[in-house]
């Protein structure tokens, strides 16, 4: 029942987007027409060339998504009776002034949200499959959190973050964890999850985390990410690890209490071919292979097959669940659920956001310099969605070098080392190094940075451990830890 009240939030949110882009089709505009039978691929291709030719959004329009922002910060902490009743119609208000007004007074404005929400039913598609498969895989660990431990499995997920994505570890792994520190576990233990599992591991692959992926579909190489940057993955993973045993070294742990000859014991297992389909179904787009079919363009509806499939799996993931490991892993749909209604909240209010940004970029690209690029990048990664905020700086980044990001030819030279017209610049790949480390990293600044921070903290808070609130986590745990980090990767990489 609640996975059906899931897809039928879905289905309410496309009649939310839907029902403008069909009043604003009435109003006879000749490129509506056209854009409800583009492919996925062509909307962000027409998207692109769209943002050259017409006015951007008001400045004040910007105000919906702060006041969202403000309010996902200070809600829980200051009226937070009011907030965990009403936070879904909030979200869905705010949201509705950005798509009205797109809808009846932007120019191309249906285009803006069409493919707002095929981006929307994509991200929860994939999130809603990989919380449904992991959900319904019980891991224990037969021992007790120890340092070494903990840092040893946070390694080993920020590994399986690169195959099976961000969300699909964190969703995997923070149960166990939990459970493993169950009589010692601290805020920071769920912090530091949060930090190296939920984000900064998934920096390696396109799989990993979603700004790589659309980088992959707009060119550049699966295997570039992993072949350029492992170093800074790898320093960056063990610095943030070493500070996690400093702190969790001071915390006592209990004597071992083994009551089983394995020391990890896993049931639900058949849940990892869940798994594996759904990791199989990220590829298949027209955008990665060539004449595949698109829904879009047969049926005009903005998602494609690979969503369908999406969430079929999940729908057959929890009908055939090993029920024990649904049990033992207090599986219910709340996680999943507050991510939807907020996030369609802050993918509709951000569009002005990052149009305007887009454009400043862009405008800006030739005074950029990589340290630009970097903490521009990363800083606005933390509050906006990082995979459309990746998306516009490598299209400003690109634009400096005259190329195209429309332009798959293009993209491949930017990725392949392209001399900058600047007289001692460096090259393109540092540039895409620089966009590329910092939309996955910074992710972790705040809750919203990237979608699995909010499941891991709802899960947290459902199993009875204490989380900090959206300030308490910025202040007192990412800007001191995380900031000094990302400060040194940039001196040591990216000051140029």
């Amino acid at each position: 029942m609640r996975l059906f009240n899931i897809g039928k939030f879905v289905i309410i949110t496309m009649l939310m987007f839907g029902s403008l882009l069909a009043e604003q089709a009435k109003t006879g505009e000749p490129s509506d027409s056209v854009e409800l039978a583009t492919t996925h691929a062509q909307v962000n291709h027409v998207a692109a060339d769209v943002e050259h030719h017409v006015s951007l959004p008001p400045l004040w329009l910007v105000i919906p998504f702060i006041l969202l922002l403000t309010m996902i910060a200070t809600g829980p902490l200051l009226y937070s009776h009011f907030w965990e009743h009403q936070y879904p119609k909030v979200a869905i208000i705010l949201g509705m002034i950005v798509a009205v007004y797109y809808g009846l007074m932007m120019d191309h404005g249906t285009l803006s949200l069409l493919h707002t929400l095929e981006e929307y039913i994509s991200f929860i598609a994939l999130l809603t499959a990989l919380f449904v498969a992991s959900g319904g895989i019980l891991i224990k660990f037969h021992t007790v959190g120890r340092p070494l431990v903990n840092a040893g499995i946070l390694f080993s997920g920020a590994i399986l973050s690169n195959f099976i994505g961000t969300t699909g570890a964190s969703m995997l792994l923070i149960r166990p964890f939990m459970r493993l520190n169950e009589e010692r576990i601290k805020p920071f233990h769920i912090i530091f999850f949060i930090f190296i599992v939920s984000n900064i591991g998934g920096g390696l692959t396109p799989i990993g985390d979603p700004p790589l992926f659309l980088g992959f579909l707009k060119g550049i190489p699966f295997f570039w990410v992993i072949r350029h940057v492992w170093d800074i993955w790898l320093v960056t993973v063990l610095a943030v690890i070493a500070v996690f045993v400093a702190m969790d070294i001071r915390v006592p742990s209990p004597a071992p209490n083994i009551s089983s000859g394995k020391a990890v014991e896993i049931k639900g297992g058949k849940n990892f071919i869940y798994l594996g389909v759904i990791i199989l179904s990220v590829f298949l787009d027209p955008a990665v292979i060539d004449g595949f079919p698109s829904l879009q363009n047969i049926f005009h509806v903005p998602f494609g097959i690979r969503e369908v499939i999406m969430f079929t799996v999940a729908y057959l993931a929890y009908r055939n669940g090993d029920k024990e490991a649904l049990r033992g892993n207090e599986f219910n749909f709340e996680p999943i659920k507050e991510v939807a209604y907020l996030f369609v909240g802050i993918f509709a209010t951000m569009i002005p956001a990052l149009q305007l940004i887009g454009a400043y970029a862009k405008e800006h690209a030739t005074e950029f310099t990589v340290s630009k690029f970097y903490w521009f990048t990363g800083s606005l990664s933390g509050v906006l969605d990082n995979a459309p905020t990746y998306l516009n700086f490598l299209a400003g980044s690109m634009g400096k070098f005259g190329l195209d990001i429309g332009s798959g030819a293009d993209v491949q030279h930017f990725a392949g080392g392209t001399p900058s017209p600047v007289p001692g610049d460096v090259n393109s790949i540092i540039y895409l190094m620089a966009i590329s480390i910092a939309a996955v990293f910074f992710g972790a600044l705040t809750y919203i940075g990237n979608a699995p921070n909010f499941m891991v903290k709802n899960i947290a808070e459902q199993a009875g451990v204490e989380v900090p609130s959206f300030l308490g986590y910025v202040f007192k745990y990412s800007i001191p830890i995380l900031l000094p980090i990302f400060f040194v990767v940039w001196w040591v990489f990216f000051n140029l």
